[in-house]
């Protein structure tokens, strides 16, 4: 057989009147393009951005998004210069956080994050009994933007000579993993740190690393309330070692009636000593009469169109006695289109705090308001939102020892118990309920697309739906309790709603 040479161009390339040429020599006149594979053109390839170090967190866009800037929105790493300080952490550690630091990163490599690693044991097995009882740690509803809450209590934390500090972070991660897969923020109350009960320096830099970037991601704001110079030094040591991204997270809050700004402060477990320092705080470096920010919105008389911050006997009488609060339909015919029920992380992310505001305060004085196509997310916050506003929430206060009491009863006792709980509910509140999970079942039935099934929706309203009448004291215990009383309902909802 002789051999065909391939028509090349003085450039060494194929061009299309060789190959014409050529096409017409052989008795295949269309020849597998793969046969030329040796010629085709040399592309152009920049290589310039893999040659750029990329911090790990980065993956996504550098720039800040929207609904990140707009609550609390400002610059918040220039709060770190606060000159506040409560006097009780000494004020020698910063020798020993460099020093500390600088072991650490050089004995990185060889190092067993070890003493806080699992050691084969699953976070979801270990039993933090001992630590959740301290009350350090704390889950509650959301902010205004529709993010969850998660707090930490600084003055909660017991002695440092006998507290095992690597299990309180597993504790931790075993908490935030239940949320961090959706949008959330971080409350820690900082008073109440002292040099007593101070995590080691050591530990800080472990929990840093431990903490991933799957834990930082959907992390919008971490507010750090009532910082003093130990905030300050360890901010400035670990600021080099932290991403830019994750810098303008970090907001700092002089005064709890700032804090207000973002989230109902009554719906918060707020320490007492906090509330004491705060207090001493504004009278020292605020006018009288400073703490009137603080006054919640919905505390002036209500408006016969006001829904927000209302009770559904409230909203019923004004409106035609119409059992179904108005703006829960506007939401939920909204988003039971089938485009929108299937958009991934619906009732997960959060949503632009101002346009959310600006939309309540339209609701609340009457006026209609339209969802556009892009208007997912706000949607559903406004839904989690009017929830949580209520008066008094959707399973009332009255029932909510009765709520928690289902966590320990066995799977074949809980329908039952729970059809006697909802048998005890007022006639709206029981209507509401029912029309409320009736369109999270249809949520729920699309899980594949949007990526929230039973367990993950009631994550996100069980807090919503109950609640202490008075929240004083750390309410960690509740939350699983409410979430599994939500989740329920949810894959019971044939048997309990018949």
């Amino acid at each position: 057989m002789s051999k065909i040479t391939q028509p090349q161009s003085t450039s060494g390339q194929v061009t299309s009147a060789n190959l014409a040429t050529y096409n017409a020599d052989v008795e295949d006149p269309y020849p597998s393009l793969s046969d030329f594979h040796d010629y085709e053109p040399n592309l152009e390839f920049d290589d310039s951005d893999l040659l750029q170090q990329k911090h790990p967190e980065n993956d996504d866009e550098l720039e800040l998004p929207e609904d990140d800037r707009a609550v609390g929105a400002g610059t918040p790493c220039e709060y770190i210069e606060s000159p506040m300080s409560d006097g009780t952490i000494e004020e020698d550690f910063e020798k020993a956080l460099a020093r500390e630091v600088a072991d650490r990163r050089l004995s990185e490599d060889n190092m067993n994050v070890g003493n806080l690693t699992l050691e084969g044991t699953s976070i979801s097995d270990e039993d933090f009994s001992d630590i959740a009882r301290h009350g350090i740690i704390d889950v509650v509803g959301d902010d205004v933007a529709g993010r969850k809450i998660i707090v930490i209590s600084a003055c909660r934390l017991p002695s440092n000579k006998n507290f095992d500090y690597a299990r309180f972070l597993r504790y931790l991660m075993q908490t935030l993993d239940a949320y961090v897969d959706m949008d959330y923020c971080l409350v820690y109350f900082h008073h109440g740190l002292t040099s007593k009960n101070k995590p080691p320096l050591r530990w800080l830099w472990d929990a840093y690393k431990l903490l991933d970037r799957r834990y930082k991601k959907n992390l919008k704001t971490l507010f750090l309330v009532h910082p003093t110079n130990f905030i300050r030094v360890v901010w400035n040591f670990f600021k080099p070692m932290i991403s830019v991204k994750f810098g303008r997270k970090v907001q700092y809050v002089n005064y709890l009636h700032e804090l207000a700004q973002s989230m109902a402060l009554e719906q918060i477990p707020i320490p007492k000593p906090v509330i004491e320092n705060d207090k001493k705080m504004v009278k020292r470096w605020k006018p009288s009469g400073a703490l009137k920010a603080s006054t919640s919105t919905f505390q002036v008389a209500k408006l016969p169109t006001q829904q927000f911050g209302a009770s559904l006997e409230w909203i019923r009488l004004n409106n035609n006695d119409q059992l179904i609060p108005p703006i829960m339909n506007v939401c939920m015919d909204f988003l039971s289109k089938p485009d929108n029920l299937e958009t991934e992380g619906i009732f997960r992310k959060c949503g632009n705090a101002s346009q959310i505001k600006e939309l309540m305060a339209k609701i609340n004085n009457g006026e209609r308001i339209v969802f556009s196509d892009g208007d997912v997310h706000i949607a559903a916050v406004i839904l989690k939102t009017f929830l949580k506003e209520l008066e008094e929430p959707l399973l009332t206060f009255e029932l909510f020892d009765d709520i928690l009491n289902v966590e320990s009863l066995t799977k074949d006792d809980k329908v039952p118990v729970i059809k006697n709980i909802l048998q005890q509910l007022p006639q709206q509140n029981y209507a509401v309920l029912k029309h409320l999970v009736e369109f999270l079942s249809l949520v729920s039935d699309r899980s594949c697309m949007n990526k929230m099934n039973e367990k993950n929706l009631a994550l996100v309203f069980g807090p919503n739906l109950a609640r202490p009448k008075e929240i004083a004291d750390s309410t960690v215990y509740h939350v699983s309790a409410i979430n599994l009383f939500a989740e329920c309902l949810l894959v019971h909802q044939q048997e309990l709603f018949q």
